[in-house]
C-alpha cells in the first residue's frame, strides 16, 4: 500500500532516535559521519537497530543516511560511487530490517540539512551563507540516489530555515517519491528565527509533499507546531519531537531534562498528525509506548 494511502486509513508510527540505540549497542558515533559510519564498517548494527524499533511497533523506519553524504564521504576517502552505494545500502537494510515482522512496514530515506555535513551543530541554527540555489545543487545528487534505491518516501529532516526549505522543495521535483518536510523549531518559529506561518506555507501547494511538520525538538514546541502546520498546508503532519534535552555542539552531548512523554501523541494525533514518532534520545521502549497509545480507543483511556 502507498504511503499516502495508507495515512488516510490510521496514524502510522515513526521509529525513534537511530544513533542512540546504536550508542546503546556499544557503537561508537563520535565521528563526522556519525551513524553512517556503520554503513560501510557495521551494516548488521544499523539493520538490528532498525528491527528494534519494528519490533517496538514502529510501522516506518528512517534511513542511517542523514549525515551521509557525497562531500562528507569523500572528507574520509570515500569516493563517490561507493558513497553512492552506501546511500542505496541504507535504505535496504531498512526494509530487509522490516522483512519479517509479519505487518506492513515502510521505510523513509533520511535526508538531512547542509549543517548536518558539516557535523558542527549549524543544523540548530541555519543560515549557512549559501544561497537557495548553492544549497538545491548540494541536496539533489544525493536525493536522486536514495530514490533510486525505491523507499516509500523521502525525509527532508531537521530543516532550521526556509531558505534551505525552498531547496529542498525544488530538489524533490521529478523524482517520483513522495517527500514529507521537517522543521526544527523553536517556539513558533524555525531555528533560523522565521515564523513558522511562513515555512509551513512553502509546502502547501507542493504536490511531491505528503506531509508537513516537525522533528529534533522540544516536545512541548511540538504541540502548537501541529495545529499550524494542519491549518496553514492542509496537509497530513508528522511530528517527532527529541527527548527534549539540547544538544551542545561544543561538548558533543545532551543536557538538560527529558520531556518526551508518550502521552502527548493522542493530542497531535486529534490536532492532525499521521506520522507520529521521536527522534534524538528516544528509544524502542518510548516508541512501544507511543504505538500503544495510538492504538488504545479514547474510552479505554
Amino acid at each position: 500500500m502507498r504511503l499516502a494511502q495508507a495515512l488516510t486509513r490510521r496514524p502510522l508510527v515513526l521509529d525513534g532516535g537511530l544513533s542512540n540505540q546504536l550508542e546503546a549497542a556499544g557503537h561508537d558515533l563520535g565521528d563526522a559521519l556519525w551513524s553512517a559510519r556503520l554503513l560501510a564498517d557495521e551494516p548488521e548494527a544499523i539493520a538490528a537497530a532498525h528491527r528494534a524499533y519494528y519490533e517496538a511497533g514502529a510501522d516506518i523506519a528512517t534511513t542511517a543516511s542523514y549525515q551521509a553524504t557525497f562531500e562528507g564521504f569523500a572528507e574520509q576517502g570515500v569516493d563517490r560511487a561507493d558513497a553512492a552505494e552506501l546511500l542505496r545500502l541504507s535504505v535496504e537494510l531498512a526494509r530487509d530490517a522490516g522483512a519479517g515482522v509479519g505487518r506492513e512496514v515502510w521505510v523513509a530515506a533520511s535526508a538531512g540539512p547542509y549543517g548536518a555535513m558539516l557535523a558542527d551543530g549549524s543544523e540548530y541554527r541555519g543560515r549557512y551563507g549559501l544561497t537557495v540555489a548553492e544549497l538545491e545543487r548540494f541536496h539533489r545528487p544525493r536525493l536522486e540516489v536514495l530514490a533510486d534505491a525505491a523507499p516509500d518516501v523521502l525525509a527532508l529532516e531537521t530543516v532550521p530555515d526556509t531558505d534551505e526549505a525552498r531547496a529542498l522543495l525544488r530538489a524533490v521535483r521529478g523524482l517520483g517519491i513522495p517527500a514529507w518536510l521537517s522543521y526544527t523549531v523553536s517556539g513558533g518559529f524555525t531555528r533560523a528565527g522565521q515564523p513558522l506561518t511562513e515555512a509551513f506555507a512553502l509546502a502547501a501547494e507542493a504536490d511531491e509533499i505528503v506531509a508537513v511538520g516537525v522533528n529534533c525538538c522540544d516536545p512541548r514546541d511540538a504541540d502548537a507546531a501541529v495545529r499550524l502546520a494542519a491549518r496553514i498546508t492542509g496537509k497530513p503532519v508528522v511530528v517527532y519531537p527529541n527527548s527534549g534535552e539540547t544538544w551542545d555542539a561544543a561538548t558533543k552531548t545532551w543536557q538538560g531534562p527529558q520531556r518526551f512523554s508518550a502521552g502527548r501523541v493522542t493530542g497531535w494525533r486529534d490536532a492532525g498528525a499521521r506520522l507520529i514518532g521521536g527522534c534524538c534520545r528516544v528509544g524502542p521502549e518510548t516508541i512501544a509506548e507511543v504505538a500503544g497509545e495510538l492504538d488504545t480507543p479514547p474510552d479505554l483511556r
